[in-house]
């Protein structure tokens, strides 16, 4: 944590802009199929509870919602609600900024290994690349783009404005850079914390250059193959449909008139969203990450070192390097991080028992209702947060 980082100094844009960053970041059913799948030998009544917290999703206008919650002993329990198919036991979606979590575990990883120092300069692995009006790569540090302290201008905004316009579009890591480096900087490094999206656009670009590999191969060999996991993946250049079996996902032009975008071209989000998981799939990557299996002592301890991040959806969160903290109602401190992109939302974390819960429903808030009516929006993504709260407490 950079101790020029305060509580009272933190940053945040406008909910509708917000969410915009994390994009990266009504459809009428005539009569909605409920299915459900379990791996575990859980009670009944269990599988039960777990559907009854879900339903308020589908009643809000979500068209599907599906569920993992893995107990602390590893027992686990699957359900998918709504407009979601015949689904097979690890369905696939798309986990946005979860990616985070992913790209910070190998930067962390190389940092363990000698090839990265947190708290040196972006310059020193980019030399000149990122630069602008009140940007300088000479005093950005890794630690900065980590925690999203850099002050560093965010560029998906721009992008995710029009969802539909970009969903073929391949559009590159270094375009992405240029549009935000055309803007000037939000603050001083190390003086706010502020979350931008650029931040891992250049974090995907450091592990890059380092291993002089791409990131999705790093990330397959570092995670992925390590922890056994059949359907988590970066999609790579130009990869539109998702691999596996899947629900189909939604966005919408006007709030409420949803129209499919299953198939999309990811670039967009890249090294900041564009990941591919299963809620199965990201419980066990946030277990194994929480446990140590992933990084050493040292580093885990600096990935939780966390400064002040509060939203109105969680006044008292914190974010670490990559991964961002919030109270439970029942007590104690969740870990976890969270992704939006258009056509899913997914909200996920680790309690401190272990218990570890994904819920990912196929559509964004704001393409079920208008963005511009700020206490509806918010209300809209409460409900997930409320629901995730509720599971993780749930005993």
């Amino acid at each position: 944590m950079n101790d020029t980082t305060t509580a009272a100094s933190t940053r945040r844009p406008p909910l509708r802009v917000w969410i915009a960053l994390a994009a990266v970041l009504t459809l009428a059913v005539a009569a909605l199929s409920v299915g459900a799948w379990f791996r575990t030998s859980a009670a009944a009544s269990t599988e039960s509870a777990l559907e009854d917290r879900l339903q308020p999703l589908i009643d809000a206008g979500y068209p599907g919602v599906l569920a993992s919650v893995t107990q602390a002993d590893g027992t686990r329990v699957d359900a998918a609600m709504g407009d979601v198919g015949d689904l097979p036991a690890e369905p696939e979606v798309r986990v946005g900024s979860n990616t985070k979590m992913f790209v910070a575990t190998v930067v962390l990883q190389l940092a363990d290994e000698g090839a990265i120092e947190l708290d040196a300069p972006i310059d020193a692995y980019l030399p000149g690349l990122v630069t602008g009006e009140g940007i300088d790569g000479a005093a950005i540090t890794v630690r900065d783009l980590l925690q999203q302290t850099s002050g560093l201008p965010e560029y998906a905004d721009e992008v995710a404005a029009d969802a539909f316009g970009v969903q073929h579009v391949y559009i590159s890591a270094r375009d992405m850079l240029d549009i935000a480096l055309s803007r000037p900087a939000v603050f001083a490094p190390g003086a706010e914390w502020g979350y931008s999206n650029t931040n891992y656009i250049v974090l995907g670009l450091l592990v890059e250059r380092v291993t002089e590999r791409a990131l999705w191969e790093q990330i397959d060999d570092r995670i992925v193959t390590p922890l056994n996991l059949q359907h988590t993946y970066l999609p790579g250049p130009g990869e539109r449909e998702l691999r596996g079996e899947h629900p189909p996902a939604f966005h919408a032009d006007e709030p409420g008139r949803l129209r499919e975008i299953t198939d999309m071209d990811p670039s967009f989000g890249w090294s900041a969203g564009a990941m591919v998981s299963t809620p199965g799939e990201l419980n066990e990557f946030m277990r194994a990450l929480l446990a140590g299996e992933l990084l050493s002592e040292e580093s885990l301890a600096q990935m939780q070192d966390a400064v002040p991040s509060p939203d109105d959806l969680w006044p008292e969160a914190t974010y670490g390097l990559g991964l961002q903290s919030f109270p439970l109602s029942c007590g104690g401190i969740a870990w976890g991080h969270g992704g939006d992109i258009p056509g899913t939302q997914t909200r996920n974390a680790v309690a401190p028992d272990g218990t570890t819960a994904t819920i990912a429903v196929t559509a964004l808030p704001w393409a079920l209702v208008d963005p511009a009516d700020e206490e509806r929006l918010l209300e809209q993504y409460r409900i997930v947060v409320d629901v995730l709260d509720e599971t993780l407490c749930a005993r």
